[in-house]
């Protein structure tokens, strides 16, 4: 294995701006996500899809929200095989331009009484593009926080994940600030479009503080050992095909309930008569708590381990699964914002903070980028599908029973015990050591011209701490 020793040196200021770089870039990916989201359940079916009835045009607005999770796999195959050629700095510069003029895109869109079918066919592709960056903007951040750190990997890494309830933070404020300022009917004919184009700023900052990164130095190692060759999504599929289905499997529930408790709920909570500024006010304050959930879960993780964490998270999503849809049916504000603290700011972050860590420890470094993104965003698809799932089952049951949405929680939440308890405990793998990568072969010193490999790649997929079985 290749030692600790020939990563070069790392350093705490670069650390801590690789760590503001992931956080504000992640700020700017999920601000836009969440605004689209938002607008989805409350405001383009009326805009693009006023030619359906209300509920098959709330599906078809969802479903439009749902093909951006869908890209985002895309995004982490394409992003993440040219981070592990090239580098992770440059594909994070290219991801947050992409997520940003997309972004504005959507706000310059015209309806559907405008322009007709070209509306929604123009949603749907810029969404789609959105998506791609997007799915190549976690895992390259995620990478150069954890890559710089030398101790507290899950801590500094979580800072990438940090910045999605931030962006969702600052999306509901500023919904809500502009629905409050002008008022529903102001907002649905062109309200909608000033959060859009208000990305504009948050993407000038990130691309100044993001230039001034260095390159990750575990990057810089590996590019030093390994040549470039073959596709590194081959490598990760041909290498660790189980620990790729594992971690999917780890992250499917953190993001099916995120599905609900940003999307589904706003949908759910204005169709049964929930005003809409009560929810978007719970949906802020949760957001804020869930910013100090993922980075204090997530530093505890680096203590106690990713595993018992990732558990303890599942076991509460299943419980949380039956117990918020009646808070949110008693149309109490107060009871509703426990509801959603609860739900996003303690529960949801006990599986989701250390994710980040978690997973830039399950992959070699010479297909980390490609790894780590194509699991997180396959299972980030559960937050895609999870609100049109949700939707199309309380339509076709006709009932106004939730109890099978509960069900559904339930069945992802022993998905991902089950996926964490055969991966093991990864927090203190040391990230330069290869344990699946190829490398070439170089001359012994012996005089006989014979060659001896640098690394032997074990015969299991499984990551290092995984291969014994569960550990305590």
């Amino acid at each position: 294995m290749a030692s600790a020793n020939s990563t070069p040196t790392k350093s705490t200021p670069m650390l801590k701006r690789a760590a503001a770089s992931a956080y504000l870039g992640s700020v700017i990916e999920y601000y836009d996500f969440f605004v689209y989201s938002v607008c989805a359940a409350l405001v383009f079916k009326d805009v693009f899809f006023s030619n359906l009835t209300p509920a098959v045009g709330t599906l078809a607005s969802l479903a439009t929200f749902a093909t951006g999770y869908l890209a985002r796999p895309l995004g982490g195959i394409i992003f993440g095989h040219f981070g592990d050629k090239l580098g992770r700095k440059r594909m994070l510069v290219v991801s947050m331009f992409t997520i940003g003029i997309a972004s504005t895109a959507i706000g310059l869109l015209p309806t559907y009484d405008q322009a007709g079918l070209i509306a929604p066919v123009l949603l749907i592709l810029i969404r789609v593009i959105q998506g791609v960056a997007i799915g190549g903007e976690w895992g390259g951040a995620m990478l150069m926080s954890a890559e710089h750190a030398t101790k507290n990997r899950g801590f500094w890494a979580s800072f990438t994940s940090a910045g999605a309830p931030t962006g969702q933070l600052v999306s509901a404020l500023v919904i809500a600030g502009t629905l409050a300022a002008m008022g529903p009917d102001a907002f649905i004919a062109w309200g909608w479009r000033l959060p859009f184009l208000a990305s504009v700023l948050l993407l000038v900052i990130g691309v100044i503080v993001r230039s001034a990164v260095d390159e990750s130095p575990e990057f810089l190692a590996a590019k030093k050992r390994t040549p470039k060759r073959g596709l590194p999504i081959l490598a990760t599929l041909r290498k660790q095909p189980l620990t790729l289905v594992l971690a999917v499997g780890v992250g499917l529930s953190a993001f099916m309930f995120q599905g609900l408790l940003t999307t589904y709920s706003i949908a759910y909570g204005v169709q049964i008569g929930i005003e809409r500024q009560t929810i978007l006010n719970a949906l802020s304050f949760s957001s804020f708590f869930a910013i100090f959930g993922i980075i204090g879960w997530s530093r505890l993780s680096d203590t106690v381990g990713r595993r018992p964490l990732v558990i303890a998270g599942a076991v509460l999503i299943a419980v949380w699964g039956f117990a918020l849809f009646p808070m949110l049916e008693t149309k109490n504000g107060l009871i509703i914002t426990i509801g959603m603290i609860v739900g996003q700011g303690i529960i949801h972050p006990m599986i989701y903070g250390p994710l980040a860590g978690l997973y830039s420890e399950l992959f070699d470094t010479e297909h980390r980028y490609t790894g780590a993104s194509l699991g997180y965003q396959i299972a980030g698809i559960g937050a895609g599908i999870s609100p049109v799932l949700f939707a199309a089952i309380m339509s076709s049951t006709g009932s106004p029973s939730t109890i099978p949405l509960s069900i559904v929680l339930l069945a992802v939440a022993a998905i991902s015990i089950l996926c964490i308890w055969r991966l093991g405990e990864t927090k203190s793998r040391i990230l330069s050591e290869q344990n699946f990568a190829e490398t070439p072969s170089v001359p012994s010193a012996s005089t006989s011209g014979t060659t001896t490999p640098t690394s032997t790649a074990p015969a299991t997929d499984t990551p290092p701490a995984a291969m014994e079985g569960p550990t305590p």
